[in-house]
This record gives structure tokens, sequence and C-alpha cells, in this order.
């Protein structure tokens, strides 16, 4: 039978589990791309986040009237962050041009290999003194939307905000600070 007392899952709890407001983001553009933006100060502007999900989605086999399951492929879901909108739309404007190269206003063209358009991404998730326990590393990143900013009268006391959704090719974790690989 199980120890079920406090003590017991107090000793099971490492670390005093893991907190979700402590997270780094870390943006990067794809290499080409002439994006006015000082990245490290963008992290600071990005309030939320997710640590990444995936799915592997059944395939159904029939098999005299019974259905079997089996491991189909692997999905990867969007990936989104939340920013705060500071006065000079810093994260915005990049947010911006970068959908624009992708796919211009104006006439619908845009770059047309993915590894022009494409950046890696990554979501820390850290200890208390600061050190990240946890790295994912998102490949092949590319913002698909960008989420309005509602303005109003009565959005007094209140700083702007915005979500940029993100599809992803893969992605991978890392132990620490992307020391060696949890996903093969």
């Amino acid at each position: 039978m199980p120890n079920l007392s406090i003590d017991d899952f107090k000793g099971q709890l490492i670390g005093g589990g893991a907190r979700g407001n402590l997270f780094a983001v870390s943006l990067t553009y794809p290499n080409g791309l002439d994006i006015a933006l000082d990245l490290d100060a963008a992290s600071f502007m990005v309030k939320g986040a997710q640590l990444p999900g995936s799915t592997i989605a059944p395939v159904m086999v029939p098999f005299r009237g019974r259905q079997l399951q089996v491991a189909g492929d692997r999905t990867f879901e969007p990936w989104t962050i939340t920013v705060i909108n500071d006065t000079n739309f810093a994260v915005r404007n990049a947010m911006e041009v970068w959908m624009g190269r992708i796919n211009n206003h104006l006439n619908n063209t845009g770059l047309v290999t993915p590894s022009s358009y494409m950046a890696d991404l990554w979501v820390k998730q850290l200890d208390k003194d600061g050190t990240p326990v946890k790295t994912y590393k998102m490949t092949g990143c590319w913002p698909s939307t960008l989420a309005p900013i509602e303005v109003a009268y009565d959005q007094e006391g209140t700083i702007e905000e915005f979500t940029v959704e993100f599809q992803i090719t893969y992605w991978s974790a890392f132990e620490g600070d992307e020391g060696d690989s949890l996903t093969r």
C-alpha cells in the first residue's frame, strides 16, 4: 500500500515543483531577414508561452469487425506566445515585417523557400534560481497568426497585449540548457 502522508508527498516534490511563471523565451529570425529588433529585450516582452505539445494520432486497422488502433504519425501543435506591447511596438513591428515577407499585403507574393522564412525558437523552464531545468527547441517556426490588439476607451490602467501563433516543424526537449536531448 502506498504511503499517503503529507511528508511522503513533500519528499517527492523535487525542487518545490516547477513554477509556471519561471520561464524564458528566446526569439530568433530567419537568416537574411532584415528585422530591426533587440532579441534580448524582446524576450522580456513575452508575458506567456507554453511548453509545446504533440499528438500521435491512431490509425484504425479493421479486423473481423473490430478496430485495432496502432500508432500513426506525430503532429505538432502550433506554439503561441503572449507579448506585452511597448509604445514603439518593437515586437509587433518585427512580427508584421516577418509575416509581410512571407506574404505581402499588397500583391500576395513572398518568400518561397521555407529556410528563408523559418527560424528556431526556444522556451526554457527555469528553476527558482534562474537555472534552466528543461529546454524546448522548436525547429522550423514561422508566424501564422498575429492577433489583433483591442483598443477602447475603457481600457484604462492596462497595457496592450497580443498573441502570435507559430507553426512548428518539430520540437526537441533537452535536460537543462540544451544538454543531452531527451527526444530522439
